[in-house]
């Protein structure tokens, strides 16, 4: 009954239905940061006329200047379904309350899976590219060669473990895990049989004994699942690298925290 009562609200006030399928979409609306930034990557001025709110925070999004000239939207129907867009890019795990209606209200509706591979950043490329009615050919081979110019690992590959809240380690099948691999380091968390990531207690972490631990840039205030991160022993244990917003979504942008890695691993 909401959703009919909205389409019946917009038609009144005269609001655009969306457009033919096989067209390509005048007006797109993004409402997850991972999505917010593929698009962005390759709309058509004047496409994309929304991006989530959470897009324009320089701390989780590498294309925060480029998202703040866009109408933020908080993910909310009433307010996508207003912005009259004939396409709206989601998440998998994007509300799937708001989807539902999103699409009952007869918006087109294109979920992304997150990436966990360098595969799975070419082929979101390609899939939004076509969402869009763009070509992606020449973003991902750009991609491609960046990676492939990257310098070869050091040998011996040094060690390193991912640490966050409640002493959880990105395993080799994560986005963090490729990115790991890809500067030439050897994951503790593959050592320890954490495929995608789970728990690492911090006296495997001591013992493992990493010649570097990646952790999170430090949010405003506290909570008990972080209290393990400022443990005194795992202070001294190795040298730290910041993880920052390269490493949040798979877009060509991990290569700058690859080469981030690389130069933490430099003697």
């Amino acid at each position: 009954m909401v959703g009919r009562g909205l389409r019946a609200a917009a038609l009144a006030c005269g609001l655009a239905l969306p457009a033919a399928a096989g067209d390509a979409p005048a007006r797109v609306v993004s409402m997850n940061l991972c999505t917010d930034q593929l698009a962005l990557m390759l709309a058509a001025p004047g496409q994309l006329v929304s991006v989530s709110a959470l897009s324009q925070d320089p701390r989780a999004s590498v294309m925060a200047a480029e998202a703040q000239a866009l109408p933020p939207n908080h993910g909310l129907a009433e307010e996508i379904f207003l912005l009259r867009p004939d396409l709206v890019l989601a998440g998998r795990f994007s509300s799937p309350a708001t989807l539902d209606m999103l699409r009952r209200l007869g918006l087109r509706v294109e979920t992304f899976d997150p990436e966990s591979t360098l595969d799975d950043i070419r082929a979101n490329l390609r899939r939004m590219g076509e969402v869009l009615g763009r070509d992606a050919t020449r973003t991902i081979a750009q991609f491609d060669a960046d990676l492939a110019a990257l310098p070869p690992p050091a040998t011996p590959r040094p060690r390193a473990a991912s640490y966050g809240a409640n002493s959880y380690a990105e395993g080799p099948d994560s986005l963090a895990g490729q990115i790991i691999a890809a500067a030439g380091f050897t994951n503790i968390a593959a050592e320890r049989g954490l495929s995608f990531g789970g728990t690492l207690p911090l006296e495997v972490l001591m013992l493992a004994s990493p010649d570097l631990i990646l952790r999170g840039a430090p949010y405003p205030g506290a909570s008990r699942a972080e209290a393990v991160l400022d443990h005194p022993g795992l202070r001294h244990l190795a040298p730290q690298h910041r993880t920052d917003r390269d490493w949040v979504c798979g877009t060509p942008r991990i290569l700058h925290a690859i080469t981030d890695l690389q130069k933490a691993a430099a003697p």
